[in-house]
């Protein structure tokens, strides 16, 4: 079936090979060969309440990658050309292993075994070399250069991603291709602080109420035409218009003009943690409107910490003067620019070790004129590893650092433009959205800013409902946001758009009913059945495994549930399919007595076989014709029929970073998901085993399928209450979140700039569109980038984000986001805009490459050498006078403290005894989780809690939340007669010390003393004491900022879990690992080489 909103004539139709290999003879576009070094991917969800605090990076899960027979193309999943991070090679070092072909403008990463950093004790693993299997036949040599940032080809590169993509037939029809990165308050841009706006055209006075008629558009033809230049205005606030809220309960107003229609919504999602202090309203005039599309809000503060309001975010409408952002008119708008002085401050690491801030670490500022800067995309959506373009791929070769895009396109939003139009304005060359940094030759023509194409403006944009004013298409609402959602029309779609369909795939083998998972999972669709996102046309089913597959047969007229046994598992079929998917209004009740009876239904079952690949096979068979959303539940191996498994993790090799099976076992689920992508089919995996169950095979079929994988190691619902807690919140979440079914994404970006690979969960179908069955806003992706031509003639660059879905109220919706940056020539300003946690990031994701493709210790390596290139290239290019110790600018000063906490990352770490399906699933997070997630989950955030005071606590919903500062991974900040709360993502562990204060005992935790603290105590009890509101609403707000939940673990001197607390200070030395600084002795000694 071809993808929606793709013409079928056309561009991507034609090559609809799968990325993950060739198409087969029979013409169908999803077979693919065998799996060469596919890393498991899952998609950890994420988004709830993105902290634009913490980098919006967007990790993903790489695909495997395998050669396409027919034209020698690697073609990847989840991660496209896979670059891994260790290629690091510098002048006069010898690669290890046979050549790799390096894409003409990717840095590379020096392979092969880096300076070997000292271990602490004996287990010093050499570097292995890149085994010779691993490079593909058909790659090129490279030529020799100075140093090239090789990202780890082992494979051929797919065709470079091109900004301006030919298209054959009907171009309206591809537009709908591109992923953006979330949906955050449109107008969350970055703006110098106390400036305030100048105004070309100051808003009319009056007031627009909904309610009121709106009056007929000007008649007469066009009023004369008002000069464009920015006028010189006194800066002035632009006055809020007031709403009637009362006769606007839908969010929306519609609009006539010469016969069409235009609607803007302004869909805002209800907020459940809205700071009242802090309403802000989005481009140009917006009011604050009820409630409309978004059915989840993330709190008004940050994630972590820090009240929106207080960062550098527009607070008001903003009217933006157009000023011509065209190569030949730059001199006006850059002139504002002015380097941080803060930036480029030269910092010795070794003097100055604690450089790490006690609030939240923000991003870095592009260096952009103000005008251009207040429009600029909202980093927890779309964010750069440098904020400051090199000219040349030679200068970027230069900086040793990587360039690429980290991505969060679906995230919650708490305000969002909706605009419907019979008009969408795009460029006809290349396809790019009009956006806010186009620019106006005149009123009837503008010039695209990835492409300098000049284009026509049509006539239904010359006017501005909101103004009401015609002649002022650069007030129009897609010109003054970066993020923007247009309500797609009919040349959009090649189907109807689908219904919501889900299915449930249980296990229900002895071992599955053992753990009483049925019991939470049933009793969680129970109590969210109604919340369901969908409409009238929703659909759901069920299915059930052990040895056999079980059907349900939900048909409306039926007094209870039919179950219908297949045993021939060889040839699985769909007994009466048309009754197994069925409305869940017309047959609800039914499903409600499914759900209450299957908990009890295999509870003496002796059948400890789990054919899990025949049940995938069956749910695929029912799903196909519709597309949907697949939940498979999963405890065990799979043991029976196809994509049976074997135990593959040895125990005594857990510590060793050689020998560790990270690649799949079989292409069987990698090939199933495939299938499922091409029919809009996503898988979501629930493993909840206590065994090995091999998640690096099982985990493809969700990364493939742009699914999601959730992993409960030793779920146990008597012997582990706190999984099961954990289950049910999640699920919850996962149940009731916004949906996208059938999407497709694209990233754009101007001329001269490429994009060769992508990370994430996803097919990557036709070079550049990324097939996405389901979206979700926890997931996020990055790219990485080249220069491919000199930038030169610009000042000024952008990356648009393009995300075609159906809601699941039916609608067609294309979601945008654009980001604009400066081009810089200098090797200083490089580095001044380096953005050191989205780097740190996108080094993770070619690390997770690394691994899969070579080696564990290769990709280890390539993490140092990262650091060392850089540096040294800081020291000897960028460095005016050579001085002792380890020199960095400001901007990198915690560069070396997140590379050596990804090395002690549950991913990449050695010398522990990490469960093998752990460290797959910590990969899976690395690949699929937003930044911001994946920056808490590397580099844990530390704090004091028992005296926790309403010094500088912020205020969401009349609750007082205390904000103490963060401090040091180091146990030198520990004291015992303290408090501390550790929250690292996934989890949060209060360490108590053996002398704290009588006060924190009886009133935060309800003991006596110390020695009543319980040994498993995972909830504070809620006390009438003004200590335990703080710290209860602190831990509270902390959950609420993340769609997972995370545990809490109270921890005695002498609890078990001590351990785990201790391993995340990343500070210390252990067992197998520098402390942070012998790591800063040891780049230092490399670097002055």
């Amino acid at each position: 079936m071809s993808q929606p909103g793709i013409p079928a004539s056309g561009g991507a139709s034609t090559g609809l090979q799968a990325q993950n290999g060739a198409a087969s003879a029979s013409g169908s576009p999803y077979t693919n060969g065998p799996v060469q070094n596919a890393l498991m991917s899952s998609q950890v969800s994420v988004s709830q309440g993105y902290n634009s605090q913490l980098p919006g990076s967007y990790p993903h899960l790489i695909p495997a990658k395998t050669l396409n027979p027919v034209s020698g193309q690697s073609n990847s999943g989840g991660s496209q050309t896979v670059s891994p991070l260790s290629n690091y090679q510098r002048p006069g070092q010898a690669p290890y292993g046979p050549p790799v072909a390096s894409h003409p403008g990717t840095p590379s990463l020096r392979s092969g075994p880096s300076p070997q950093m000292p271990l602490p004790t004996s287990q010093n693993p050499a570097a292995t070399p890149m085994p010779s299997g691993s490079f593909l036949p058909g790659a090129s040599v490279p030529s020799p250069s100075n140093w090239q940032y090789n990202y780890l080809s082992q494979t051929n590169h797919c065709p470079r991603a091109s900004s301006q993509p030919t298209m054959t037939g009907n171009t309206n029809l591809m537009s709908p291709q591109y992923v953006s990165s979330g949906d955050s308050s449109l107008q969350n841009n970055f703006i110098k602080s106390g400036s305030a706006l100048p105004l070309a055209n100051p808003p009319l006075p009056t007031t627009f109420q909904p309610g009121a008629p709106l009056g007929p558009p000007p008649t007469g033809g066009p009023p004369p035409v008002r000069a464009l230049a920015p006028q010189k205005l006194t800066p002035r606030t632009v006055p809020q218009p007031s709403f009637n809220s009362t006769s606007n309960q839908e969010g929306f107003w519609s609009y006539k003009f010469n016969g069409s229609m235009f609607t803007l919504f302004l869909a805002t999602s209800q907020p459940t943690n809205k700071n009242p202090t802090m309403s802000r309203s989005v481009g140009y005039s917006y009011p604050s409107l009820p409630p409309g599309y978004q059915n989840t809000t993330p709190p008004s503060t940050t994630g972590t910490g820090i009240p929106l309001s207080s960062l550098n975010y527009p607070s008001g409408p903003q009217a933006f003067t157009q000023t011509p952002l065209g190569a030949n008119h730059l001199t006006a708008s850059m002139s504002g620019l002015s380097l941080h002085p803060e930036g480029l401050r030269v910092i010795n690491l070794l003097q100055e070790r604690n450089m790490l801030p006690s609030t939240p670490l923000q991003p870095p500022v592009p260096n952009l004129h103000e005008d251009i800067q207040k429009l600029n995309c909202n980093p927890e959506l779309f964010r750069c590893t440098l904020t400051s373009i090199p000219q040349t791929q030679a200068l970027l070769n230069k900086a040793k650092l990587p360039l690429g895009l980290l991505l969060h396109p679906f995230k919650d939003l708490v305000q969002l433009p909706v605009v419907t139009s019979s008009t969408i304005v795009r460029c006809r060359s290349c396809r790019t959205y009009i956006n806010p940094f186009v620019s106006f030759l005149d009123q009837r023509r503008w010039k695209c800013n990835l492409c300098y194409r000049v284009n026509d403006v049509p006539e239904e944009f010359m006017y501005n409902p909101l103004t009401r004013v015609y002649g002022e298409p650069h007030r129009r609402p897609e010109v003054q946001n970066a993020t923007i959602e247009f309500m797609a029309p009919s040349e959009y779609m090649l189907r109807p758009p689908q219904p919501p369909v889900y299915l449930f795939v249980f296990d229900v083998s002895h071992n599955a009913i053992e753990t009483g998972y049925l019991n939470s999972v049933c009793q969680s669709l129970l109590d969210n059945l109604d919340l369901l996102p969908g409409n009238t046309r929703t659909k759901i089913g069920f299915i059930t495994f052990d040895s056999t597959i079980h059907f349900y047969s939900l048909q409306e007229g039926l007094s209870q549930p039919q179950m219908l046994i297949v045993s021939d598992i060889e040839d699985v079929f769909i007994p009466m399919p048309e009754n197994l998917l069925v409305n869940l209004n017309e047959s609800k009740e039914l499903v409600q007595d499914l759900l209450k009876t299957l908990p009890q239904m295999f509870t003496k079952t002796l059948e400890t076989q789990s054919a899990l690949g025949p049940a995938l096979q069956a749910a695929f068979k029912l799903m196909s014709p519709t597309g949907g959303r697949m939940s498979v539940f999963q405890t065990q191996l799979p043991t029976l029929g196809v994509g049976a498994l074997k135990p593959r993790e040895e125990p005594n090799q857990r510590s060793s970073a050689k020998e560790i099976h990270l690649t799949p076992s079989t292409d069987f689920y990698k090939k199933l998901a495939l299938d499922c992508s091409g029919q809009q089919v996503a898988v979501d995996l629930f493993l909840l085993s206590g065994q090995y169950s091999d998640l690096a095979s099982l985990g493809c079929i969700s990364r493939y399928s742009a699914g999601s994988v959730y992993y409960y190691p030793s779920y146990h619902h008597q012997h582990n209450p706190v999984q099961v807690q954990k289950l049910q919140k999640e699920l919850q979440r996962y149940l009731t979140r916004k949906i996208g079914f059938e999407a497709v994404m694209r990233i754009r970006c101007t001329k001269g700039l490429s994009i060769h690979t992508f990370h994430g969960n996803f097919f990557v179908r036709s070079t550049d569109l990324l097939s996405l069955p389901n979206v979700n806003p926890d997931a996020g992706y990055a790219v990485q980038m080249s220069v491919e031509e000199s930038l030169t003639d610009t000042q000024l660059v952008s990356f648009q984000s393009a995300l075609l879905y159906t809601s699941s109220k039916g609608e067609r919706r294309i979601r945008v986001h654009t980001l604009c940056l400066p081009v810089v020539s200098t090797l200083n300003e490089v580095f001044l805009g380096a953005d050191v946690q989205a780097i740190s990031g996108l080094l993770a994701n070619m690390a997770v490459d690394r691994s899969v493709t070579a080696s564990l210790s290769d990709a280890r390596d390539a993490l140092v050498n990262a650091v060392i290139d850089s540096l040294s290239a800081y020291r000897s290019s960028a460095l005016s006078n050579q001085q002792s110790g380890l020199m960095v600018p400001f901007s990198l000063r915690l560069f070396p403290l997140f590379v050596l906490a990804l090395l002690k990352q549950k991913s990449f770490q050695t010398g522990t005894n990490a469960r093998l399906d752990e460290r797959i699933f910590a990969m899976c997070q690395v690949k699929n989780q937003p930044l911001v997630y994946l920056m808490l989950t590397t580099h844990p955030s530390l704090y004091r809690v028992d005296n926790l005071s309403d010094e500088g606590a912020i205020s969401i919903n009349d609750r007082t939340i205390p904000q103490p500062p963060i401090l040091q991974l180091s146990v030198e900040k520990l004291s015992r007669d303290g408090a501390f709360l550790m929250d690292a993502g996934s989890v949060l562990m209060l360490w108590v010390g053996r002398n704290c204060g009588q006060n924190f005992l009886s009133q935060v935790l309800g003991v006596e003393n110390y020695a009543l603290i319980p040994q498993t105590m995972t909830d504070l009890p809620e006390l009438d004491t003004p200590e335990s509101a703080r710290t209860i609403a602190f831990i509270s707000w902390l959950r609420e900022q993340r769609p997972f939940y995370p545990i809490l673990y109270v921890i005695r001197d002498e609890s078990p879990m001590k351990a785990n607390f201790l391993q995340n200070m990343v500070e210390d030395r252990t067992e197998s690992a520098l402390s942070y600084y012998e790591f800063l002795l040891h780049i230092q000694q490399q670097v002055n080489k």
